[in-house]
């Protein structure tokens, strides 16, 4: 697949904007949309939730490689999420930003060395260890898409199944196509009570656009903190492995973090 050129991209990231509650892009399905709203209500209840802190134990596994140490994960709504990793073996730090210059992210390994995050991996929702972020800006966005794929079962359990992605009306037909697929992002929800049970869409390669590898965050043990529904259990699979398992044992919200927080260092 033929690379997108960076203005188009970065025209069509910008238009993924926070509206009103209930301002809903036409393409989005009715039932869809209600779903979501009821989940979010659900997550939320009535609390406003400007930007969330959460901290504990994090385990990490790659090939041979099975460590646990703690983590410390940091979002503000819109604007940026933030994971530092510390292990036996190193630290490990990501961090995502948008602003007016445009989405950016990166990370270091243990070598402390910046890497830039490709630009066609910068289109889900980063705040993925808090699901209610990744609600609302499918549910707040005048450039989304959300359709009801239907009731299914998922790992034993009923869960409601949506699909939602950007949109961009004024881009080429290529280019909307590639936007749409880059940011498709799979909605599991209990179908009782309508929390979040995962989270899926695809990374890939920084050399390789067309070259998808699943990715699933799970979500359990949710407690009441704060008048909030908050998954203490979070686990993030990579091309069906199980890569990190989070048990959060502090929540803090609306702490006043800032865009100062979600510095996106240059990277190589």
């Amino acid at each position: 697949m033929r690379t997108v050129p960076r203005i188009a991209l970065l025209l069509a990231l910008f238009s993924f904007t926070t509206l009103a509650p209930g301002q809903q892009s036409t393409s989005s399905s009715t039932q869809a949309t209600q779903f979501l709203q009821e989940s979010l209500a659900a997550l939320v209840g009535n609390t406003s939730v400007t930007d969330v802190t959460v901290s504990g134990t994090a385990r990490r596994i790659a090939g041979s490689d099975d460590e646990t140490g703690t983590g410390v994960f940091k979002a503000l709504s819109g604007t940026g999420s933030r994971m530092d990793l510390s292990f036996p073996s190193g630290p490990r730090i990501q961090v995502y930003s948008t602003s007016v210059d445009g989405p950016a992210g990166n990370w270091s390994g243990p070598d402390s060395v910046m890497h830039s995050v490709a630009l066609h991996n910068l289109w889900t929702n980063h705040s993925w260890f808090f699901p209610a972020f990744t609600l609302a800006s499918f549910l707040n966005s005048q450039n989304s898409s959300v359709v009801y794929v239907g009731q299914e079962t998922k790992d034993n359990q009923a869960v409601i199944h949506l699909s939602a992605s950007l949109i961009s009306p004024e881009a080429s037909a290529k280019t909307a196509k590639f936007i749409r697929h880059m940011s498709q992002t799979e909605i599991y929800l209990d179908a009782v009570s309508l929390l979040p049970v995962a989270i899926s869409y695809n990374t890939h390669p920084d050399n390789n656009a067309a070259l998808d590898i699943p990715v699933e965050i799970r979500f359990s043990d949710y407690e009441t903190q704060s008048g909030v529904q908050m998954p203490l259990h979070v686990q993030k699979f990579l091309n069906y492995s199980l890569v990190l398992d989070l048990q959060f044992q502090s929540t803090t919200f609306n702490s006043g973090l800032s865009a100062a927080n979600f510095t996106v260092a240059a990277g190589q």
